[in-house]
């Protein structure tokens, strides 16, 4: 099974959303969009906290 680790290869701020796409198989872009959309519609505080966390907690990805 594939476990969820930061890409930073394709990254633009941590690599979060480049290593959830990779781990659900789902679009890099549409997962972005989405993040961006349910922080602004939550009031930024969750979900922009559940980035940092995994941008802390989250393993790099090896890219040899």
């Amino acid at each position: 099974m594939n476990s969820f680790k930061l890409n930073k290869a394709d990254k633009k701020i941590a690599g979060v959303c480049s290593g959830l796409s990779k781990y659900f198989n789902v679009d890099v872009t549409l997962l972005r969009v989405g993040f961006i959309c349910l922080t602004l519609a939550t009031g930024f505080v969750p979900f922009a906290l559940l980035y940092i966390i995994l941008a802390l907690v989250a393993p790099e990805e090896d890219n040899q």
